[in-house]
């Protein structure tokens, strides 16, 4: 059985009941920043919305060639094709202007300047939605817009191209929304569309959430290894569950509580990613699907010379200690590790888990022996 088909866009009959409220035309959204996340999200709406993708050339010019196909790993039935002439492909973001939502899915540290190309076309009361990773993307994006709404919302799943227009969706999780009132007919779409999504209260602790499992990102990324096989390594899952203890004191002494959009307490994530590797594979069944060969954002940008998002994971983590008085080691030294990688470009190492931990469990006595040196 082949991959579903979208038929080409012939107005508003292609799409489904999802309209605006008091219209009859469907909901038109604009993807601002389409990677590989942004072209997953417009894929699979744009069988129920008018979807525009605004992104590079050398992402969109496949697309226009040979349509867009998106799969979340569950097979050839759950493939979708998308004709080019099914969305509307743009360089530029002029397009904004007749748009009902905007997602942002550029990375985090394009927030201030995607904002500033796309806020001159933007009408008033269009809902805007940041989907990047980190604490303060949302805010970066308010701070551009002025007057409209602005909502952060959290992609918990990876996505990879797995080919020059095609997607696939490599873990699960269920994405999460700010409530607001504008954003009732997104998450219709997103419903119809099968994409598992709930709006929340308490956005901010879920982003907290988020960077607790992303301190992963920068482990799997030094590794070098698929995520799945990085998972299966219990010295690299101890180097992580050392990041997220810190950010877990860190939060606390904030006065979050972070919720994770997975089957697991966030407190008791380091322990679960202490355990030994035959009962944590058992566990990871129940609450998550990796792909064979997926990978995290952070070692795409590695392989591919881009900077990484270290900065506002670790880092923001390192940040947020020092301003509360709280030691964050094992996440300094992720950072600087990091940058090194950046600078090394394919010449970099791959760490093995027990060299990475036993680095790890080096910069943690410095920085106690240091602790302890001021105290004299």
């Amino acid at each position: 059985m082949g991959p579903r088909a979208i038929p080409r866009r012939t107005g508003a009959n292609v799409v489904s009941s999802s309209t605006m409220v008091g219209s009859d035309t469907p909901l038109r959204i604009t993807v601002v920043g389409a990677g590989v996340v942004g072209c997953y999200l417009g894929g699979r709406l744009a069988r129920h919305a008018d979807v525009t993708l605004v992104g590079r050339p050398h992402v969109l010019d496949p697309i226009r060639a040979s349509g867009l196909t998106v799969e979340s790993g569950k097979g050839v039935d759950d493939r979708i094709h998308v004709p080019s002439e099914a969305l509307t492909l743009a360089e530029t973001p002029e397009s904004v202007r007749r748009s009902d939502v905007v997602l942002v899915c550029t990375k985090a540290g394009s927030s201030a300047a995607a904002t500033a190309e796309f806020v001159p076309f933007l009408r008033p009361g269009t809902l805007v939605v940041g989907l990047q990773n980190g604490l303060h993307s949302a805010d970066s994006i308010r701070d551009g817009v002025g007057s409209n709404p602005v909502i952060a919302g959290v992609i918990p799943f990876n996505v990879a191209r797995t080919g020059p227009a095609t997607y696939r969706r490599t873990s699960t999780g269920e994405i999460r929304i700010a409530e607001h009132p504008l954003a009732a007919p997104l998450l219709r779409v997103m419903e119809e569309a099968e994409l598992q999504v709930r709006a929340t209260d308490d956005i901010q602790a879920v982003l907290h959430g988020k960077v607790l499992l992303n301190l992963n990102n920068a482990v799997q990324a030094l590794s070098g290894l698929p995520l799945r096989d990085e998972l299966v390594d219990r010295d690299l899952r101890r180097c992580v569950a050392l990041c997220q203890r810190e950010a877990i004191r860190v939060f606390t002494a904030a006065g979050v509580v972070p919720r994770v959009p997975i089957a697991v307490p966030a407190g008791m994530l380091p322990f679960v990613m202490r355990l030994p590797t035959p009962v944590f594979r058992t566990l990871a069944r129940t609450i998550m699907r990796v792909d064979a060969d997926g990978t995290s954002s952070m070692n795409d940008d590695l392989v591919r010379g881009r900077p990484t998002e270290i900065d506002i994971l670790q880092g923001e983590v390192v940040r947020m200690g020092r301003r509360l008085g709280v030691a964050t080691p094992a996440c300094a030294h992720m950072v600087e590790l990091v940058h090194e990688a950046e600078r090394a470009g394919p010449d970099r190492l791959r760490w093995t888990g027990a060299a990475l931990l036993a680095e790890l469990q080096r910069a943690r006595r410095r920085a106690r022996r240091l602790a302890r040196m001021q105290f004299r």
